[in-house]
């Protein structure tokens, strides 16, 4: 009959994750400032990753979301007007 252990001994204990190496710097400000949120999570609880995670995913969206530099109307007509 197989009986459970109580003795936890070494391999019980759990290693540490290694976590990946940081990520280059990314061109856009927005999406450099929400993946920065990511370097946090090695030190915080996993109790706390959600809400790290859901503030990355609605930063990115909103970054998704902004006009690029010059893509409105106004760059058609350096002047900002129908020419």
């Amino acid at each position: 009959m197989t009986e459970l252990s109580t003795d936890d001994g070494p391999a019980a204990v759990q290693p540490s994750p290694d976590w990946p190496a940081s990520q280059k710097e990314v061109a856009d400000p927005l999406v450099q400032r929400a993946l920065d949120h990511l370097e946090t999570l090695p030190q915080a609880p996993a109790s706390e990753h959600e809400a790290v995670y859901n503030m990355l995913h609605d930063e990115l969206l909103a970054a998704l979301n902004e006009d690029p530099a010059g893509s409105g109307p106004e760059a058609d007509h350096p002047t900002g007007g129908a020419g």
